[in-house]
């Protein structure tokens, strides 16, 4: 026998008491593990099965972990992401991979058709999306990138490439989506404000006929238990909004009643989608959803701080968007801050009244640092009472109130926690001085992930996984997490204050 095969071979049967058993990987290396598994060569995958295209905010939040394994492949997420604008400013919250087979997601480009639809709106050609948006992150995440390797993002330009299509899609959310004329962003379909089946949309929502159900086939419960779902009812409003906006040729209203982009030919909502022929029923009257939310308009408020943050590292000598930011918040403050509720509420645009649900939505504007000390404190009594339980009751912040009548723990966006908004507050306390239940909030959410697999959503009480496991913004946030360094106050939103982090 060689001489080497007899020093490596092993006898049959016997053990060898002093071999230790190797080491399970790192939580970082297995979070750096789904990235790299969720991977398409440009993008990230939400999810392998359950999500199997290019989501806005998602990439948003993956390419702020990413950066922290490889910058290059970071700004390429945004690049990718920002490449498949419209000309009309908005950003698709779906970039559609040619490669997925059609039935493997649903809503599928040919529902969307937004290169026929959205034609008018300037939709790109080459390549297929949806025809709504998500909430705007991608300034924040493009400075963030941007700070990880400033050399390798200014050789490439980053920034002076990404810089134009940022401030076009902020223009677009500022003019065309000022549907209640006070200045703040409206979305138009719950799947725009990313939080697709809060309780809090119950109520415009009533206003819609939801689609047959026999006329659409859920992909989503292939990979997904239906507990842990919108009901079929919600999901026909859903699909009924979306069609009609797409039979509008994705024409929005602006603050002067006139619509944005032209209706496209042809576009009937009886006509086929793949899966789905959504025809009779009376479809709801053109823009009855319209709700102007929490959330996505202080992420869109963060964001105009991050691009004055660009707008000076590009050479602008007194950017007024740091301003803007404020006289938003302000708007924010005196439009959607409810005393009596202690948060924030969404405004139903067309009912001209505030929303009566309590969502981790109206949280969010915490991560504001113009937001009057007051309102602050406000919201972290709010987060930390009997109402969303943090360091009480539950670890993580969960997404809707634990005392409201719609409240589920395991039902999607109705009670559960989820990884991108708990890591937003986590921002927010820091932000306000609030370093002890910031540091317990970093600890939950580390201990989540890891217990999780990385799931796309949790149990607010037991962190049980829900949804996708191994999912991208989850193993992403992580890895920012565990790069962050608390002890010195270090925070991915003090680039929002005008500061670059340490």
């Amino acid at each position: 026998m060689d001489r080497i095969a007899q020093l490596t071979t092993r006898p049959a049967g016997r053990e060898i008491a002093y071999d230790p058993a190797a080491a399970p990987p790192s939580l970082h290396v297995r979070a750096a593990q789904v990235l790299e598994g969720n991977w398409t060569g440009r993008s990230t995958v939400p999810s392998r099965g359950l999500y199997p295209h290019q989501w806005s905010w998602d990439s948003a939040f993956i390419a702020i972990g990413l950066r922290h394994l490889s910058p290059l492949r970071a700004q390429t997420e945004l690049e990718t992401l920002l490449a498949a604008q419209w000309a009309d400013g908005r950003v698709p919250h779906i970039v559609f991979n040619p490669s997925v087979p059609l039935d493997a997601y649903f809503p599928s480009p040919d529902f969307w058709r937004s290169s026929t639809a959205g034609r008018a709106a300037g939709a790109p050609r080459t390549v297929q999306t949806s025809g709504i948006v998500q909430p705007p992150v991608h300034a924040l995440a493009a400075w963030l990138v941007h700070l990880a390797d400033p050399g390798l993002s200014r050789a490439r330009g980053f920034l002076t490439r990404a810089y134009p299509r940022l401030a076009a899609w902020h223009d677009y959310l500022l003019d065309r989506r000022d549907l209640g004329g006070a200045g703040l962003v409206s979305v138009v379909h719950p799947w725009e404000q990313g939080m697709d089946n809060s309780p809090c949309w119950d109520r415009p929502l009533s206003r819609v006929t939801p689609a047959p159900a026999r006329s659409f086939r859920r992909a989503d419960l292939d990979h997904g238990a239906p507990q842990d779902r919108p009901t079929d009812l919600d999901y026909g409003r859903y699909v009924r909004l979306a069609a009609d906006y797409r039979d509008r040729g994705y024409a929005d209203v602006g603050t002067r009643g006139t619509a944005h982009g032209a209706t496209a030919e042809g576009c009937g909502i009886g006509g086929t989608a793949h899966g789905a022929t959504v025809g009779d029923g009376g479809g709801a009257a053109a823009g009855d959803f319209a709700v102007e939310d929490p959330a996505f308009n202080a992420l869109l408020i963060a964001s105009e701080y991050a691009l004055a943050r660009i707008e000076r590292e590009l050479g602008a000598a007194d950017p007024p968007r740091h301003g803007r930011a404020e006289r938003l918040t302000a708007t924010l403050v005196e439009r959607l801050f409810d005393p009596a509720a202690g948060m924030f509420l969404c405004r139903d645009v067309r009912a001209g009244e505030l929303i009566p649900e309590r969502g981790v939505t109206g949280l969010v504007p915490l991560l504001l640092p113009a937001l009057p000390r007051d309102l602050a404190a406000t919201l972290v009594r709010t987060a930390c009472g009997p109402h969303f339980g943090l360091g009480g009751t539950t670890r993580l912040v969960p997404s809707y109130d634990l005392l409201g009548e719609a409240f589920d723990p395991h039902r999607y966006w109705r009670g559960p926690a989820w990884f991108n908004i708990n890591w937003l507050l986590e921002r927010g306390l820091r932000l306000h001085g609030e370093r002890g239940r910031a540091d317990a909030l970093r600890k939950g959410m580390l201990h989540a992930a890891d217990a999780s697999g990385f799931a796309e959503y949790v149990d607010p009480y037991t962190a049980q996984a829900c949804g996708a496991t191994g999912f991208g913004w989850t193993a992403a946030l992580t890895l920012d997490l565990l790069h962050d360094r608390p002890a010195r106050g270090r925070n991915g939103l003090t680039a929002i204050k005008g500061e670059d982090p340490a």
